[in-house]
């Protein structure tokens, strides 16, 4: 009986079929695991037939439905393991086999793939090139050392023909796997000892053979990363049926480099855009560490409860549910971590209360004092100046810098303000009551006190914590090389929090790495949606100059982005009904299609005209909702951290996207004006880059002046 094998290539595109294609791709896999090799062979059934002129003659095709093909790599060494690497229409299918070789790694016996075709092709114009060029890219490292990192022949030559980190990002595609991390760790100024440790050491099995062999079923063995082994008719079925779990967890090579490079010599930064990995990242840093030691625990978390939700349930599905492992882990929000600390340390300690009783309190301190300021306004100054600097007295409060407020205060406004900040303060001790923020700040000063709880801190969705809940990150864990490890997206920054992490302790200088390649959405979404923040400037993660977009990119290609005005809401709600109506015709199962909007009166409108059209529906709320089915509604805030094959964005209108409540007026502060208006642009395209495939984007009355001009 023949055992199968599937690549992380077909996962990727897999998920993406329609509901047709995937039923054969099942039916097919089934009969095929059901037949013996020689079966397979003469049956005409699966119609297992060899790719004409392909570069690799282990090649075959199999049948899925009348116009789709499996693309097959059979072994020819008398090994029963086939392996399944692609499904695409009847002649992109033999086209795709005929250009691609796969090949056992020389340095790590992993299998790898790469465009034989196209290298052969573009290598040559290259070379051309390079002979008038002053310095090529790899001019410094030998031959021998480039094949004792496992580069072949191929790919030698292709290396030789560049001249910059540009060149090879060209290429990049065409490459097999772990020879393109090894050239991408050597051009950012890798020496060779350090990729052969970072990159082979890790890549390759601890058993793997001492010489490289060609045997399919051994070579697959050695690919655990990007090749999952079926071994039974369940499993099969279990595979086929949650193939986007699997996708989640794939590490890239480019990340690869990143999460498992053996140790960093302190903190390190992680950034790039939507879709890029930073969360997959993360988790297989997570995991990395794990390894390094027996009993060192580690915090991993986050923002938001529904992202800490998230996290849990893919870690889990990354360590394949080893208990032992995931009890060293604790996978939770920063304030619920300073809230455990805090009331482990008192058991009478005051009560969070949320942003709507904050404002009312603020409300009431300016009424009850008379002061010359708004409630929002000195709910801004407590939140930016006075707990972003931990500012403990009127004295410290005096001499602080206030950089990126828009608004001058003299001494005499200062201890106006200072009067609002204690009987805020006030207030809530009267209520026995206090802010999320300020647990923070006592959170830090208990464990400044006794030793860091954790060995390592892994920080997802870092762009929108407060300096108060740096610092008990800071204090978490006592400064070592790999103490924190952060990733984030400054372009998805929707709390307006601003943060200089130098000044908090944690300097990521020399260990800052930006992933530029999404995997998520179609080159076409992406491009849309980065023309929402091109006008724009966009603080870096670190506080410290400005972050791009620049080089950002999708290897994936699809349809344009819908993007259609209305004269009614009713008439846009309609117009929903009938998108999401045609996207389930066209074989996307519910739960594969987001709606969201900036409030959830729209959400309210959107969910009783779907229901009425018998379309189930399923609010999202901050909490998982995974194996329940339905239509995904949630507000564009909620939809951080989720994704879906087909997002309609509603309610992209004036007034709403930006919310004019939301935003300060520019007489009263003009900075704050600007950070409001950035990050309301942050939460639509937040919103829109949630999309994989397919994005609507709908308004009613007058377009949201963040929508880019059409075409």
């Amino acid at each position: 009986m023949p055992r199968l094998a599937f690549t992380q290539s077909f996962w990727d595109g897999y998920d993406t079929l329609q509901k047709p294609v995937r039923a054969g791709v099942r039916k097919a896999m089934a009969k095929f695991q059901a037949m013996s090799v020689a079966e397979l062979n003469a049956d005409k059934g699966v119609h297992l037939e060899s790719v004409h002129n392909a570069r690799d003659p282990r090649m075959r095709t199999i049948r899925i439905t009348d116009f789709w093909r499996g693309v097959v790599l059979a072994p020819d060494d008398g090994s029963d393991v086939f392996l399944l690497v692609n499904v695409a229409r009847h002649d992109d299918a033999y086209t795709w086999a005929a250009k691609r070789l796969y090949s056992a790694n020389s340095a790590t016996r992993a299998l790898e793939v790469r465009d034989a075709v196209a290298l052969d092709e573009l290598t040559p114009l290259y070379e051309t090139a390079a002979r008038t060029a002053p310095r090529l890219l790899f001019a410094d490292v030998s031959d021998g050392t480039l094949r004792e990192l496992g580069v072949d022949d191929q790919v030698l030559r292709a290396a030789r023909s560049l001249v910059d980190k540009a060149q090879l990002e060209a290429f990049a595609t065409l490459l097999p796997e772990d020879q393109l991390e090894v050239l991408q760790y050597l051009a950012e100024g890798f020496g060779p000892e350090e990729v052969y440790r970072d990159v082979v050491v890790v890549r390759r099995p601890a058993d793997a053979p001492a010489e490289p062999v060609e045997n399919l079923a051994t070579v697959i063995a050695n690919t655990p990363a990007r090749i999952r082994l079926v071994t039974g008719p369940q499993e099969l079925e279990e595979a086929l049926e949650k193939p986007f779990a699997a996708w989640r967890v794939f590490l890239h090579p480019s990340q690869r480099r990143v999460a498992y490079r053996a140790s960093h010599g302190g903190p390190v930064q992680v950034t790039g855009g939507p879709g890029t990995g930073k969360t997959v990242v993360a988790l297989h840093r997570v995991k990395h560490l794990l390894g390094r030691s027996e009993d060192g625990r580690i915090l991993l978390t986050t923002y938001t409860n529904a992202l800490a939700t998230g996290l849990r349930d893919m870690l889990g599905l990354l360590l394949d549910g080893d208990e032992t492992l995931l009890q060293r882990v604790d996978v939770t929000t920063v304030d619920a971590f300073a809230n455990s600390v805090v009331r482990a340390g008192s058991a009478a300690a005051p009560k969070p209360v949320g942003d709507r009783e904050q404002r009312l309190l603020w409300e009431k301190a300016v009424k009850q004092l008379a002061l010359p300021f708004t409630a929002q306004f000195l709910a801004q100054e407590y939140r930016h100046v006075v707990l972003g600097q931990n500012l403990r007295d009127l004295d410290a409060y005096l001499g602080a810098s206030r950089r990126g407020r828009g608004t001058g205060l003299g001494p005499a406004r200062r201890r106006e303000v200072w009067r609002g900040v204690e009987r805020f303060e006030q207030l809530l001790r009267e209520r026995r009551e206090t802010t999320h923020l300020r647990v923070c700040v006592g959170a830090a000063e208990l464990l400044r006190d006794r030793a860091a709880p954790y060995a390592h801190v892994v920080v997802d969705e870092a762009q929108d914590l407060h300096p108060a809940q740096w610092r008990v990150l800071r204090a978490a864990v006592s400064p070592s090389p790999d103490d924190l490890f952060i990733t984030g997206d400054p372009h998805q920054r929707i709390y307006d929090s601003r943060v200089s992490l130098g000044s908090l302790g944690i300097t990521t200088t020399g260990r800052s790495f930006r992933l530029r390649v999404n995997y998520r959405s179609t080159e076409e979404i992406l491009a849309w949606s980065a023309r929402l923040l091109a006008t724009v400037a966009v603080d870096a993660l670190d506080g410290e100059g400005t972050d791009s977009l620049n080089g950002y990119r999708s290897l994936l290609h699809g349809r344009r982005p819908r993007v259609r005005g209305h004269a009614t809401r009713q008439e846009e709600t309609e117009a929903l009904v009938e998108r999401v109506r045609a996207l389930l015709d066209g074989g996307l199962a519910p739960h594969e299609i987001g709606v969201c909007a900036r409030f959830h009166l729209s959400l309210d409108a959107a969910e009783n005209k779907l229901k009425a059209a018998r379309i189930p529906v399923l609010r999202v709320r901050g909490q998982g909702t995974q194996g329940a089915e339905g239509v995904r509604l949630a507000t564009m805030h909620a939809m951080k951290g989720l994704e879906f094959r087909a997002v309609s964005v509603l309610g992209a209108s004036e007034g709403t996207v930006p919310f004019a409540r939301e935003i300060t007026p520019r007489e009263a502060d003009p900075l704050q004006h600007e950070a409001d208006l950035l990050r309301e642009r942050c939460l639509l395209f937040v919103a829109c880059t949630r999309a994989r495939e397919a994005l609507s984007v709908t308004w009613s009355g007058t377009a949201s002046p963040f929508l880019p001009p059409a075409d």
